[in-house]
């Protein structure tokens, strides 16, 4: 079978070291004889796994023991409603960032629990840029905003300057470049967006920021709770998990989040300079604000999309459909996905417009 090049948006391609291991810990978890998705989660093998990914994600971003490190369930989806839950205190307000389909999202189940407000938002131009003034309330308990847009393609440069407590959505570029986690009160990310396969969420939370909303909060919602049980107040996504761990190995083994910045830029920059220069394309993202995960661009004529796509699969470009919210195409160049597959995609294009001239 010849080279498929996967730039699916979620799930995403994970690397292939990553699978072939997980694919040995599912014949023998750790010499234990048992396949990983039937290890106990209370055994030492899988203990000792949830501490090395821990110990493992701390070493990556250069966290300190002020932090707390949980894997949950329910997809970053779970974490609008219960980071709202947790920080928002009864009668309090928040302040939202308005970029996209998932800070809408957020904004809509945080609304549940009280006073929110949307301090910006991009919605104005179909999310193609990222707001640059706004102001954000003195009383807000917490600032919310998602670093990347995977559908949109859009992307913080930098983090936004806030006096209350900083709260972010890393679900498609976590991992994909340096930041200061001492910024942050709470950082949440799903998995399968740059991490590993769907099932688990990481979370990343400043503890003297907890126990301050004035709720009772349900067990499962409950992060204090989760903290306490180390992850493990019911059955983990053990799988998940492990392949997370094996995954973010890979990424430390191969230089770290520092060296993967690297690399992502220049396979970003390497597909936009296509877009730019090729006529038949143009990009959908304003300039400035262009993710670095998710390429979002359209054909110049929509006539050729559907020919385009159907040229791209022949030649073994997959994942590239753009969301069906929005159209065009959309090409996701996560953590794992190798320079060779940009380059696949650049020369599908080039040859494409070529015959298409």
């Amino acid at each position: 079978m010849s080279k498929v090049h996967n730039f699916s948006a979620g799930p995403c391609i994970l690397p292939t070291e990553a699978i072939e291991e997980s694919i040995n810990g599912l014949r023998d978890f750790k010499g234990s004889g048992i396949p990983v998705v039937s290890i106990s989660h209370r055994s030492p093998q899988w203990e000792e796994t949830m501490h090395d990914a821990e110990i493992l994600i701390k070493e990556l971003f250069h966290i300190n023991d002020e932090y707390g490190i949980m894997f949950l369930q329910g997809g970053a989806s779970m974490q609008f409603t219960m980071l709202a839950y947790n920080l928002l205190p009864v009668d309090g307000r928040a302040a939202y960032i308005n970029t996209g389909t998932w800070s809408k999202n957020a904004i809509k189940e945080a609304k549940i629990f009280g006073n929110i407000d949307v301090i910006a938002s991009s919605e104005d131009k179909n999310f193609s840029y990222i707001p640059k003034q706004y102001e954000v309330p003195a009383d807000a308990s917490y600032l919310h905003y998602t670093t990347n847009n995977t559908i949109e393609g859009t992307q913080f440069q930098t983090e936004p300057v806030s006096h209350a407590t900083l709260v972010a959505d890393m679900s498609s570029d976590i991992f994909s470049r340096p930041i200061d986690v001492n910024k942050y009160g709470l950082i949440y990310a799903g998995a399968q967006k740059n991490m590993g396969p769907a099932g688990c969420t990481l979370v990343i939370v400043k503890k003297d920021i907890l126990g301050k909303s004035g709720r009772t909060i349900p067990s499962m919602l409950d992060y204090q709770l989760m903290l306490s049980k180390e992850s493990m107040f019911n059955t983990p996504p053990v799988f998940g998990i492990y392949l997370s761990y094996l995954t973010l190995k890979w990424l430390k083994e191969n230089g770290g989040v520092e060296a993967i910045y690297v690399k992502n830029e220049e396979k970003a920059q390497l597909l936009y300079s296509e877009i730019d220069s090729n006529p038949l394309f143009k990009g959908t993202a304003a300039v400035e604000d262009r993710s670095r995960m998710n390429v979002t661009f359209v054909m110049e004529n929509t006539e050729l999309e559907d020919p385009f796509l159907k040229y791209a699969e022949e030649n073994g470009i997959s994942g590239i459909p753009g969301h069906r919210s929005v159209g065009g195409f959309r090409a996701s160049v996560y953590n794992a996905l190798p320079r060779e597959s940009v380059e696949a995609l650049v020369h599908c294009m080039k040859e494409f417009a070529t015959k298409n001239a």
